[in-house]
């Protein structure tokens, strides 16, 4: 889990530049989903007070880490969204888990993927939050959303759009491994909860 968090906030900070696409995504969308994916299989194998401990020293570690190899701003947005985003994970989660297979883990991931996309890239690069850090011109510069030359926005929202759209298309790849993992647990007497 740390070492998912500090590589993806290292990673935000960096476009994607392959396929264009530096306007629209950031290399930390590839990375970030896969921490909704270890809380999920904590939470299915241990039950949500062990995912939530995981998900607390996970975001201690990791503010602090993050606070050296990025920047105290990302750190700030980080740990906020990241705490906030996985709790409510870990509740959603633990709701649906007697639903089927694929239930819990895709609508937690995805409710929580939403919040933590508005928490994050709101703090990490909207100018409204300088008081954490000084602005990034490049991520507050005025880009063409998606190609309309009508709509202009910050470079930032349109990285959050991109990466909310990347960390669905993660949620949904991560089924299989899900299912692959959680069928290993029922041999090893998951938590109900």
């Amino acid at each position: 889990m740390i070492l998912v968090v500090v590589a993806s906030n290292i990673l935000v900070q960096y476009p994607f530049k392959p396929l264009g696409l530096s306007d629209l995504l950031t290399w930390g969308a590839f990375t970030y989903p896969i921490a909704f994916f270890i809380t999920d299989i904590t939470n299915r194998r241990y039950g949500p007070k062990k995912a939530r401990l995981i998900v607390f020293f996970g975001f201690i570690v990791a503010v602090f880490l993050s606070i050296w190899f990025a920047t105290p701003r990302i750190a700030i947005a980080s740990g906020t969204a990241f705490l906030t985003a996985q709790l409510i994970d870990v509740i959603i989660f633990s709701k649906l888990r007697d639903a089927k297979w694929w239930k819990a883990p895709l609508i937690s991931s995805s409710i929580g993927s939403v919040i933590d996309t508005i928490i994050f890239f709101s703090i990490a690069f909207s100018a409204s939050f300088v008081i954490f850090g000084s602005n990034d011109d490049f991520a507050i510069s005025q880009i063409s959303f998606f190609g309309m030359d009508f709509l202009q926005v910050p470079r930032w929202f349109s990285w959050a759009v991109g990466d909310l759209v990347v960390k669905f298309i993660v949620a949904l790849a991560l089924l299989f491994p899900f299912a692959i993992i959680k069928n290993k647990i029922g041999v090893w007497k998951e938590v109900k909860v």
